[in-house]
């Protein structure tokens, strides 16, 4: 590495923050970033250790060491050379990934963690300064044509690796605009969306085609594009959130959170999130703002600190976040050896604005009002039995149960599986035991036979950083199918799955 001692000589240390109070008043990305020796000295941090761990912690096995001995040179054209070569899209993962990398870095072991994810952040921002970034355009055309049905990050970067082998590159995206989760899922706070744009841009410089408005199974028919393209990429996301069936659901007041942040994204942007959520099932269509109100929170996870950060900018009496498990210890125990990836308590910059932070609470009722809103939530606290230092099962704590002021209340449980309705029931793809596309991490085939899925989709809820790996996998897969296909569109295996009656 540049500097052996670096390690020795230089602490962790992440860049700083724009203060509470100002960022607050605004949605736009608060981090700054580091000075010129700020970012040398954390390079400078990357030790010569013998087996580089972090490649096991990332899942997109980015070349960590390499590319920190690059950013410790100045050599910025190194630097991205090396992390482009397994990240499609640095500028999402280096602000939005939860770096379990870094959990996996050796000299985590007993010393804080290589700012990896700042450093990955930087190499591409500086890379796009310094015109290091520009479209990469196929020397050759396959002639073959790809569907993408989904813009998030599975289906960004299989659009991107597949365009790069030279095949004809459609994305479907039933948006109004391209990226998913990316832009409609985070709030603007973590991920300006001009970040978004920029990647999309590149992508239609170097000759994906996007299509928005174009829901599939909606108002674009699956056989249509079965009968166009040589091969299709399911990459539509999770998107069935999972629900909370006690009494009071149905009060005006309860929703789930990613209709909230979904809206609110849309509200950011300028868009008629209104008069769109009208026409189409997939937001609101209704405003729903914190304002002034009591916010509960359900859900301790990413989505949850993201709703916390999104209502505290509303302006709301106050938020209070409840987990239905038992905090978690602040660092590592006999259960969690290093380099596992750690349940460990996060604090994010949203709870660091304000926020209760409850845990082992779960929610029995939602109270309404005579007209029919929510003004309350009957709660209770429970005891948890940890086994192997894992919550196994609870009891509810005798007495505990009691009421508490809220008039908005977000579910943010998490999702359960893909949208069965239209494109997948249409295409009768089989599905496995927990209603996620089925098909295996070896060939990301479904049971019929020009079908990939990557993502989400596949693998149910995870992390950007795995849907960009996803996509890149099942890309490879589908550039070998492709490249072992006849020239006929029809001859594929399971042809006679290929096209549904109508």
């Amino acid at each position: 590495m540049g500097k052996p001692t670096g390690f020795k000589e230089f602490g962790r240390e992440l860049p700083g923050k724009e203060p509470v109070p100002q960022r607050l008043q605004h949605y736009r990305e608060f981090v700054e970033r580091y000075s010129d020796e700020k970012l040398n000295q954390q390079a400078a941090r990357c030790m010569n250790c013998g087996v580089p761990f972090c490649h096991h912690g990332c899942p997109l096995g980015n070349v960590i060491p390499e590319f920190n001995d690059a950013v410790y040179k100045k050599d910025w054209a190194e630097a991205w050379a090396i992390l482009s070569s397994t990240n499609n899209f640095p500028e999402f993962t280096g602000r939005i990934c939860p770096a379990p990398c870094e959990t996996a870095c050796v000299l985590g072991i007993n010393q804080p963690a290589i700012t990896i994810e700042e450093i990955e952040k930087h190499i591409v921002e500086i890379a796009f300064e310094k015109g290091l970034i520009k479209p990469r355009k196929p020397n050759l055309r396959s002639g073959k044509k790809v569907a993408v049905i989904g813009s998030g990050p599975a289906g960004l970067a299989a659009a991107a690796q597949l365009n790069y082998a030279g095949h004809l590159v459609t994305v479907f995206e039933r948006d109004e605009e391209p990226g998913g989760l990316l832009r409609y899922g985070i709030p603007d706070f973590k991920l300006e969306k001009w970040v978004v744009d920029r990647r999309v841009k590149l992508m239609e410089e170097e000759g994906v085609v996007f299509r928005c408005h174009a829901h599939v199974g909606v108002n674009v028919h699956i056989n249509d594009i079965l009968r166009e393209y040589n091969a299709v990429v399911l990459a539509g996301g999770s998107t069935v959130p999972r629900d909370l069936a006690i009494p009071g659901r149905n009060l005006k007041g309860v929703y789930f959170a990613m209709d909230f942040l979904k809206q609110n994204n849309k509200r950011v942007a300028g868009r008629d999130f209104l008069a769109y959520g009208q026409i189409e099932s997939n937001i609101l269509a209704e405003e729903v703002m914190a304002t002034g109100k009591n916010v509960v929170v359900i859900g301790g996870g990413d989505t949850g600190s993201d709703c916390v950060g999104t209502s505290n900018r509303h302006g709301a009496l106050s938020v209070t976040q409840f987990e239905l498990l038992p905090k978690p210890p602040a660092e590592r125990n006999e259960f969690m050896p290093w380099p596992t990836y750690p349940l460990l308590l996060k604090t994010t910059t949203s709870h660091e604005e304000g926020a209760n932070r409850q845990w082992a609470v779960a929610t029995k009722e939602f109270i309404g009002d005579e007209n029919g809103a929510l003004k309350a939530l009957r709660i209770v606290d429970l005891e948890w039995k940890i086994t192997e230092g894992r919550p196994a099962n609870f009891s509810e704590v005798p007495g505990s149960e009691r009421e508490i002021p809220c008039q908005l209340a977000l579910l943010a449980m998490g999702f359960l599986h893909p949208s069965h309705q239209g494109l997948l029931n249409d295409l009768g793809v089989e599905l496995d035991e927990r209603g996620n596309v089925k098909a295996s991490e070896k060939d990301f085939r479904t049971n019929i036979g020009k079908i990939f899925v990557a993502g989400d989709m596949r693998r149910g809820q995870s992390l950007v950083v795995w849907a960009i790996s996803e996509g890149r996998e099942a890309a490879r897969k589908v550039d070998e199918f492709l490249n072992n296909q006849n020239s006929s569109v029809l001859e594929t295996k399971d042809a006679s799955l290929l096209y549904q009656p109508g």
